[in-house]
């Protein structure tokens, strides 16, 4: 078995584990931590298969956005931060984790692209390079998909921001016309309320 191909089971072992940990955690943050650790593995194997445009575009977009994810996750929830505060710490062994975990994962594709032959890569870049083949795909053969799939994005993002937008009961909003007709008599009231004598 060469390196390349025992590195790729390694990173795929990594990836169903990390995977598994995103649907079993139960804590928002740690399945958030996990899911970013899938990020960079499949980023990993994007450059293993000399797709560094595809390696970039999944870090830069995915890993990016799953802050918003959380976020998002965060609002629908209405999850107590005094809590997330109280418990900051125990997020600190899982991060760690997820960090080292990245810098292996890092360092041993470094490794493994350079020990793998450049034939492939040569190769590809006599013709223009992956990018500009995957350009070329996406915008001829597959232009419909990829037109299909922005419309389905669009209306995930419509319909997100009208899930998360609501009116709030004990939001208290000014209306300017109806402070400009208040009279003082609405706004005070003087009662007479006859004194009493303390009782000796």
């Amino acid at each position: 078995m060469s390196f390349s191909t025992a590195l790729f089971y390694v990173f795929a072992a990594i990836l169903v584990f990390a995977a598994l940990r995103v649907v079993t955690a139960r804590n928002p943050v740690h399945a958030v931590l996990w899911l970013v650790l899938v990020f960079f593995t499949a980023a990993a194997h994007w450059l293993m298969l000399a797709a560094e445009f595809l390696a970039i575009v999944l870090v830069l977009v995915y890993v990016g956005a799953v802050m918003v994810l959380f976020l998002f996750v965060v609002m629908m929830l209405d999850i107590n931060f005094d809590n997330l505060r109280k418990e900051f710490r125990s997020y600190i062994p899982v991060g760690a984790t997820v960090g080292v975990l990245v810098l292996v994962e890092m360092a041993l594709t470094l490794v493994g692209g350079r020990v793998a032959s450049s034939a492939g890569q040569a190769a590809g870049a006599a013709a223009g390079g992956n990018t500009r083949a995957l350009g070329a795909l996406v915008y001829t053969e597959y232009v419909y998909p990829f037109e299909i799939a922005a419309v389905i994005l669009l209306v995930a993002i419509i319909a997100a921001i009208a899930l998360t937008h609501r009116t709030r009961r004990e939001t208290k909003y000014q209306d300017p016309g109806e402070q400009v007709k208040v009279r003082p008599r609405d706004r005070l009231r003087i009662l007479d309320i006859p004194s009493e004598e303390r009782e000796r």
